[in-house]
């Protein structure tokens, strides 16, 4: 049992609430309509429905059938479809959440985190002007060198080769020098 609390302490401790209260915000911004009042965060977006609107407004059509009502399962079915939409957005697998993570409460700073991946997916959609969420991802700098720059880059020896021009650390003396004593 000491485990499980042990486990239960560290997930908890992962949790950001400024990062909820700024997920939350984004999500209202896109939707343009604020969560429910009174509900927590995680218990707003833990039938599916709020995650399906943000999903469908960004991309159209992604989530083409939500569960407004039903059992258990229709509202886990709302978390998948989110999940597999997020993916064809351009969400890296490895930055979604599992169902479990929502739908139970075991981690919701995975489903946070979730959200900021597809609040940065959203700058790789021209076509969504904003409100975006986290910095803007790195694009790819590729470089094109002319053959003569290549050819003058193979004749210089860089530092990790070994070389250093002659510097050394002889004569570095940090603190105090290591005693060793022999014979006793």
């Amino acid at each position: 049992m000491a485990l499980e609390r042990q486990v239960r302490a560290k997930i908890a401790g992962k949790r950001d609430l400024e990062k909820d209260k700024e997920a939350q915000y984004w999500m209202e911004e896109v939707l343009g309509e604020k969560f429910p009042a009174g509900v927590l965060y995680e218990d707003a977006l833990r039938d599916g429905l709020i995650l399906c609107k943000v999903i469908n407004k960004l991309s159209p059509g992604a989530v083409p059938k939500v569960n407004t009502s039903g059992s258990q399962f229709k509202m886990m079915e709302n978390i998948n479809m989110f999940q597999q939409a997020i993916k064809k957005y351009g969400v890296p697998d490895l930055d979604v959440f599992q169902t479990v993570d929502l739908y139970e409460k075991k981690d919701i700073a995975q489903v946070t985190s979730s959200i900021f991946a597809l609040g940065r997916a959203c700058y790789k959609h021209p076509e969504f002007q904003g409100p975006f969420l986290g910095p803007k991802p790195a694009d790819e700098c590729k470089r094109n060198f002319s053959e003569e720059t290549l050819n003058a880059g193979q004749s210089i020896i860089g530092l990790q080769a070994g070389q250093n021009k002659g510097a050394s650390q002889a004569g570095q003396n940090i603190g105090a020098g290591r005693k060793i004593i022999l014979g006793k």
